[in-house]
């Protein structure tokens, strides 16, 4: 009688067990199902929070829904700390993450150390090749491609305004020397400022703590500043705009959101654009199956003067009637 009674409650769990088996396939099967379609995890890793960041980020999200891509993202910002940024990488990579999508050098520099499996797509990065995330724009290789924030002639038509246009002859930079990113594009600013006749002088800062004081250094030293994409300086952007507003220095910029933020031009590019198209090379890899390593790094596509009027007269500059056939301008 015991045995039977042990056998029938055997019995009994046994079918149980596959009754719950079957019940959670079937929630399984309707949650896909109902979405019709895979949900890829997304990690994002930016460095810090600013506008021009933010906004290639909300580029990079379009682009992927324009796909008709179910995405979930987990954004992760650094706070300035390559620490902070190695380790959300690391912790990526233990998700087991679908893909990274790193929102400046620091950040693709974080994801490469962190991996050579899982693909990595990068925007806001100024050289990457100097950098070394890639092996070359045209042939990546490895895990990783995206786009960079860096025009080709962006720089050289920046010292030319300058140059010609206010009639500048001392440059005014504040940029962080840790950032990769940073000591590149001041190599191209004195290279560029020595063909147009224009002197660089030069303020680093480590923090953004740092940068109201580095600008008010150059007071006196330099007749126009010139703010590269750094992401410290230009997330303490105000502190540089202040100074130049209250010392009638005309402040020229590396990109378009530091425009519309209070500087007075810029030969620039919309970082939503850069981000949007990061966003169509990660839809060739998760929708296509492309390889990362064969999708070729790409330039921005839009580059075009824009002119804030009201900070050309917070800075004491005149407009002049021949720029308004080139530049867009803003208010």
């Amino acid at each position: 009688m015991k045995k039977k009674l042990y056998s029938t409650a055997a019995m009994t769990l046994v079918a149980g067990l596959l009754l719950a088996g079957c019940g959670n396939e079937k929630e399984k099967d309707a949650a896909k199902d109902e979405s019709g379609k895979d949900t890829f995890n997304i990690g994002v890793t930016q460095i810090v929070q600013h506008d021009s960041l933010d906004q290639a980020y909300e580029g990079f999200q379009a682009a992927l829904k324009d796909s008709d891509i179910n995405a979930k993202y987990d954004l992760q910002i650094a706070q300035g700390d390559q620490n902070n940024s190695q380790t959300i990488a690391n912790n990526f990579v233990g998700d087991k993450v679908d893909l990274i999508f790193a929102n400046s050098t620091p950040s693709a520099l974080s994801a490469l150390n962190a991996t050579k499996d899982i693909p990595i797509v990068f925007t806001s990065v100024t050289d990457p090749v100097a950098g070394e995330l890639v092996t070359s724009l045209e042939k990546p290789g490895g895990n990783v491609t995206g786009t960079t924030d860096s025009h080709p002639v962006a720089i050289a038509k920046s010292m030319k305004f300058l140059a010609e246009e206010l009639g500048a002859k001392t440059i005014g930079t504040v940029y962080n020397t840790g950032e990769q990113n940073s000591v590149v594009q001041i190599k191209n600013v004195k290279a560029e400022a020595k063909k147009a006749g224009l002197k660089v002088v030069e303020a680093s800062v480590s923090t953004s703590a740092d940068v109201k004081q580095a600008t008010e250094s150059l007071i006196g030293k330099a007749d126009a500043f010139y703010i590269i994409t750094d992401n410290t300086v230009v997330s303490a952007l105000e502190s540089v705009i202040s100074v130049a507003n209250d010392q009638d220095i005309p402040l020229f910029v590396g990109e378009l959101d530091s425009v519309n933020a209070g500087g007075f031009a810029a030969y620039g590019f919309s970082y939503y654009d850069i981000g949007y198209e990061a966003g169509q090379k990660a839809v060739e890899i998760l929708k296509d199956g492309k390889k990362p390593g064969d999708i070729p790094v790409q330039y921005p596509q839009k580059l075009k003067l824009v002119i804030n009027e009201k900070a050309a007269k917070d800075m004491g500059v005149e407009i002049k009637e021949e720029w308004k056939a080139d530049a867009e301008f803003v208010k």
